[in-house]
């Protein structure tokens, strides 16, 4: 159901980059209180007390996610971007480098931490985001996305960290 919702855009950002792009499943009322719905029935039986999410389309997905499971929301984002003080890690993409700041007081040790996200392909920017909220002591079981590229590994990565992975649907391919 979720793929059919999902546009595939050839060659974005770059020349072999499948860019699927969540903004035609968010445009679908209907389709998007599914996701939403599918992503909360999935974590029904979890206690977090905040749900990370990483910029910018797994803003929409986490925040609209953390009110439905009654937890805080936490924004992981590119640097430069949040106006207090922060604390970094710098990731790989399957087509360059980047990194992620989040606020330094954004979690209290122990907390417990869903990290969220529209989807998942080498792991890199999912990794980071883990790495960020361990560096705060909090602890991170489970991440939830809306796409899974398996032939990417980033939900094998996520494994290897003590992370158990979540998505909706998957796309072969990048």
């Amino acid at each position: 159901m979720f793929e059919a919702l999902i546009r595939t855009i050839p060659d974005h950002p770059q020349p072999g980059i499948q860019f699927r792009d969540i903004t035609t499943l968010l445009q679908d009322k209907q389709g998007f209180a599914a996701a939403i719905d599918a992503l909360a029935q999935a974590y029904a039986g979890h206690q977090f007390d905040k749900v990370v999410a990483m910029e910018a389309r797994g803003f929409i997905i986490g925040a609209a996610l953390a009110v439905r499971l009654g937890a805080g929301f936490v924004p992981a984002r590119k640097p430069g971007k949040l106006p207090w003080a922060t604390i970094s890690q710098a990731y790989q993409l399957e087509y360059g480098s980047d990194a992620l700041e989040v606020h330094e007081d954004a979690i209290a040790p122990g907390e417990r931490i869903l990290l969220v996200d529209d989807l998942i392909a080498t792991g890199g920017t999912a990794l980071a985001a883990v790495a960020l909220v361990r560096q705060l002591g909090g602890v991170v079981e489970q991440a939830a996305f809306v796409i899974n590229l398996p032939e990417l590994g980033g939900m094998q990565q996520l494994a290897s960290a003590g992370v158990h992975g979540f998505a909706l649907c998957q796309f072969s391919g990048h």
